[in-house]
C-alpha cells in the first residue's frame, strides 16, 4: 500500500522513464480526465462567480485580520483592482495544481474527496483532496515561498493563512493528520510538508476571533508595521503590504495625513509612510491617485 510520506519520491520515480527516452505509463483515461479538469478550470477562471462582500470562507479565514476587515466591510470604491498579470498567475497556478494531482494519481497514490465542501463553525470551504486517506492542500509557489514548505518554516511567515486553512479542513474531516503538497513553479521541484500541531491554530477559536473582529466599526490594528527604507530616515511599507489592494485606505494617515507616497525604482514601486528625505527617483503618487479616483467616479 502506498504511503503519503513516499509521495514525492514515487512521483519522481514514475517520471524517471522520461529521462531515459521511454514513454510515461499513464492511461488514456487518466489523461482524458486531466483534460476535462483543465477545461473546468478554464471555465471557472473565465467566468468567476460574483464575490460576496460579507462572506468568510475557509480560504480567507487565515488572512491578516485587518486586511480581512477591509475585504468584507470597506465601502471605498477606489480600492485597487487586481492587475491583469495577477489573473494570469491565478490561472497557471490552478492549472499546475491539476497537473500535480494527475502526477499523484499516476504514481499509484489514492486521491479522494476532490473539492469536497466542508464546514466548521459555519465557515464553509472546498478542500483540495485527500491522498492516501490524509487531508492534503495543494500549493504552487514561487521559489521564495516554496522554500517555506521545503524547509518547514511556513509558520514563521504565513502571510496568506495557509495553516488555518489546512487546520479547518482537518477539523471538518475529524483528523489531525494532513499536510501540503507544494510545487516550485520556477523549477518543478516538489515538497511534502506536514506541519506540527504547534504550527496549526485552534481553528474554532480562530474563527470566533475573526467573526468578532469583523463586527467592529473600525478596522483592527495594522497587520504589519512600516520598516526603515535603508538609512534614509524614510519609512516604507513591508513586502507583506505592498500587494494588498487596501494599502492606500489602510495607510491614509501616512505622511502626516497626506497618505502614501509612491516612488518608482528600477526594481519596482516603493510606498513610503514617512518621507523626511524624498528619494531622488520619479514620484508617481499623483498618477496612482488619479487612477484610484477614476475608479470611484
Amino acid at each position: 500500500m502506498k504511503n503519503l510520506d513516499n509521495l514525492v519520491d514515487d512521483i519522481y520515480s514514475k517520471l524517471s522513464v522520461l529521462g531515459e527516452g521511454k514513454p510515461l505509463d499513464a492511461s488514456a483515461e487518466d489523461i482524458d480526465a486531466l483534460g476535462e479538469r483543465i477545461k473546468e478550470v478554464l471555465h471557472h477562471w473565465a467566468n468567476p462567480s460574483p464575490r460576496s462582500s460579507d462572506m468568510l470562507r475557509m480560504s480567507n479565514i487565515g488572512k491578516p485580520t485587518r486586511q480581512l476587515w477591509y475585504d468584507l466591510k470597506s465601502e471605498n470604491e477606489s480600492t485597487e483592482s487586481l492587475p491583469a498579470p495577477v489573473f494570469i498567475k491565478f490561472l497557471y497556478g490552478h492549472l499546475l495544481e491539476e497537473v500535480l494531482l494527475f502526477l499523484v494519481k499516476i504514481s499509484g497514490h489514492k486521491v479522494g474527496n476532490e473539492q469536497k465542501e466542508v464546514s466548521v463553525s459555519g465557515i464553509k470551504g472546498h478542500m483540495d483532496c485527500t491522498i492516501d486517506g490524509e487531508v492534503v492542500d495543494i500549493k504552487t509557489a514561487s521559489g521564495f515561498a516554496f522554500k517555506k514548505f521545503k524547509d518547514g518554516t511556513l509558520a514563521e511567515q504565513d502571510t496568506f493563512g495557509y495553516l488555518p486553512q489546512l487546520a479547518g479542513y482537518e477539523e471538518a474531516e475529524g483528523t489531525k493528520k494532513g499536510g501540503f503538497l507544494a510545487m516550485n513553479k520556477e523549477t518543478g521541484e516538489l515538497a511534502l510538508f506536514r506541519p506540527s500541531e504547534f504550527d496549526k491554530p485552534n481553528i474554532k477559536k480562530k474563527i470566533r476571533d475573526v467573526k468578532k473582529a469583523i463586527k467592529l466599526d473600525r478596522p483592527p490594528q495594522r497587520c504589519y508595521n512600516p520598516e526603515p527604507e535603508g538609512s534614509s530616515g524614510n519609512m516604507k511599507l513591508p513586502k507583506e503590504c505592498v500587494y494588498c489592494r487596501h494599502k492606500f485606505e489602510c495607510h491614509s494617515d501616512a505622511n502626516d495625513g497626506l497618505g502614501l507616497r509612491v516612488f518608482k525604482y528600477s526594481r519596482g514601486y516603493t510606498y513610503l509612510t514617512q518621507t523626511p528625505r524624498p528619494p531622488k527617483v520619479i514620484e508617481v503618487t499623483h498618477e496612482w491617485q488619479k487612477s484610484r479616483q477614476s475608479k470611484s467616479s
